[in-house]
């Protein structure tokens, strides 16, 4: 600020001094268009000086820019033959038939660029033309002499032809733009950040000190387009600045279009950052502006918000009944991904499911064994059951029962167990799975994923226990059963209050059993057990077959009825949907299976 108010000074004092000018000696006056250059260090505050006014400052050109942009007729015509050339050979033969300046140098290679890109051309023999090192070299001369707008696209253009950034000219670019930071304007570093973030990545040094810049001068931040730019490209490299873009972004939330509203929520889930007063925000004008939404940007909102786990049943709703009318003209890659957002949601929306269900029946021989496997593994999370379940599941078993080696042991696992939830789970699918060879490939692996692998192997041998009764093995061995409980789970509050309420109702700890990992894979939060007059038992005396290790041996008296209770902690359901999570729905039967009367707890 001190620097930018001594130089309004100064120029204020220097207009009136040169007003006239027979006050100036001829010696010391300035031709029209001509600029005195003082290179100093960047932070200077006269580190360029131009015999121009306070306004051209602030616009960061020089007098030389406006004259020869609005008065030099010589300079016009030059413009539009660059712009209007049509072949990378016009623009080359310019620097042949006219005595170019800098920065007309740099218009010509900006507009090779455009002509590259556009017309998809060979760069090699651009490069080595002599022609264009000639332009090069010309803009080298006098890089100083150069226009800021013009000095960005250069560099740009630079980059995007592919010349070596190791080159003693392109550096010099770079350098002079690193000097000029401080005089291009908040939209001129805008779009030389997003061409850095996404050619040069986060390790550029010029991009760092651009960021810098931005993060400094946010509050010239305004327009939507350069808000949602920087989300998308830039926003990842600084967390200081996709703060400041946050809050922005929430500042004009009413004047973004759908799909600003699709970039900007598929920034925030590719970032994973969970703003929710902005995903509200932009949630609201969605419903109430946006009636109409294009197949693409409901298939990336559904992405973003099941990514985020951001739960807004209005857009939800009003997501499904807009997908419904497209499945079928959707791809096999648009259904799993859209089906697949559903499932991580939790969200059930009958008709679109059923209509995927009939897409699958439709289009078989479109769908990949990927595909299928990911329209199982999304119906199983919501427990869903197509109304026409038999036709469904014959189509499903038609295609999957023959490429069952093929699968990887991961996605088997997974799809196997999807069919137990669903019920669907077959004799070859269980004996696949099961199969001393399969199982023993993750035994002694304690990773994470291995474990997680386990514990539906464990889940899926229950189902082949409890709910296949034709079924005769292969089972698990016992010893596989034991290792299912997670090392330091954490109490969480509704288990500690159902702790201490069934403590005062049971009168003593050894009426009760809490946290138990059963053999079935399934975690208990309390077991009680009652006699037929509904008076509790020492749970510790008797046998209890649920368990690896069984503490008591006395059978179960006549009438005594064990009691397991299941925690429900998913707040985005009622009591009543607790079946649309297979994974709870599963857990229920089997343990009702192994003789419990289950209670659910919320």
């Amino acid at each position: 600020m001190a620097a930018r108010l001594v130089r309004r000074c100064c120029w204020r004092h220097l207009g009136a001094f040169l007003s006239t000018p027979s006050a100036v000696p001829a010696s010391l006056l300035v031709p029209a268009g001509k600029v005195v250059m003082a290179r100093a260090l960047p932070q200077a505050p006269f580190a360029l000086l131009h015999t121009s006014s306070p306004s051209s400052w602030a616009d960061g050109f020089s007098v030389k820019e406006q004259v020869e942009d609005s008065g030099n007729p010589e300079y016009k015509v030059m413009g539009e033959l660059i712009e209007s050339a049509t072949s990378p050979q016009e623009l080359l033969q310019l620097c042949e038939l006219h005595d170019l300046t800098s920065n007309q140098a740099s218009l010509v290679i900006s507009q090779l660029s455009r002509l590259v890109a556009e017309k998809k051309l060979e760069v090699e023999s651009i490069l080595q033309d002599k022609r264009f090192q000639q332009l090069i070299d010309i803009t080298d001369s006098q890089i100083s002499q150069v226009w800021n707008n013009t000095l960005v696209n250069l560099l740009k253009s630079l980059y995007a032809l592919g010349v070596d950034s190791s080159r003693r000219e392109v550096q010099s670019v770079e350098q002079e733009v690193l000097w000029r930071l401080r005089r291009l304007t908040f939209r001129q570093l805008a779009s030389l950040a997003e061409f850095l973030a996404v050619r040069q990545g986060k390790e550029n040094k010029l991009l760092n000190e651009v960021i810098k810049k931005l993060e400094l001068r946010w509050t010239e931040l305004e327009g939507t387009r350069t808000v949602v730019t920087l989300m998308g490209k830039v926003g990842h490299i600084s967390p200081a600045l996709m703060d400041r873009l946050e809050d922005k972004a929430l500042e004009l939330a009413e004047q973004f279009n759908p799909d600003d509203i699709r970039k900007i929520t598929l920034a925030l889930a590719y970032q994973n950052r969970r703003c929710v007063p902005l995903l509200r925000a932009l949630s609201y004008h969605l419903l109430q502006k946006h009636p109409e939404l294009s197949l693409s940007v409901l298939m990336d909102l559904i992405f973003a918000y099941g990514k985020l786990n951001f739960h807004q049943p209005q857009v939800f709703q009003k997501i499904a009944t807009d997908l419904h009318p497209h499945v079928a003209t959707m791809t096999p890659l648009e259904v799993t991904r859209c089906i697949r957002s559903f499932a991580l949601l939790k969200w059930l929306s009958l008709p679109l499911f059923e209509a995927i269900a009939q897409y699958a029946l439709d289009n078989t021989k479109q769908l990949s064994v990927p595909h299928l496997c990911s329209i199982i593994l999304s119906f199983a999370r919501l427990n869903f059951q197509p109304s026409g379940s038999e036709d469904f599941f014959n189509m499903v078993h038609e295609e999957l029962q023959s490429q069952l080696d093929n699968l990887e042991p991961h996605l088997l696992t997974d799809l196997v167990w999807s069919l137990c939830v669903l019920q669907q789970a077959r004799a070859p699918y269980l004996q696949r799975v099961l199969a001393p060879d399969f199982y023993t490939r993750i035994q002694g692996d304690q990773s994470l994923k291995a474990q997680n692998l386990r514990l539906k192997l464990i889940q899926i041998n229950a189902a082949a226990k409890l709910e296949s009764p034709g079924y005769r093995g292969p089972f698990l061995p016992m010893e596989m059963l034991g290792g299912t409980e997670p090392a330091g789970e954490k109490v969480t509050l509704l288990q500690s209050s159902l702790r201490e309420a069934l403590a005062g109702l049971l009168g003593t700890r050894d009426n009760g059993r809490f946290g138990i990992h059963t053999i079935y894979g399934w975690h208990i939060d309390a077991e009680i057990l009652v006699n037929r007059e509904n008076k509790p038992l020492p749970v510790k005396d008797f046998a209890a077959p649920h368990l690896l290790r069984s503490e008591g041996t006395k059978p179960l008296p006549p009438g005594a009825r064990r009691v397991a209770f299941l925690r429900w902690e998913f707040p985005t359901f009622s009591n009543r949907g607790k079946d649309l999570l297979g994974r709870y729905a599963m857990a229920r039967r089997h343990i009702q299976a192994a003789g419990f009367l289950v209670v659910d707890v919320s």
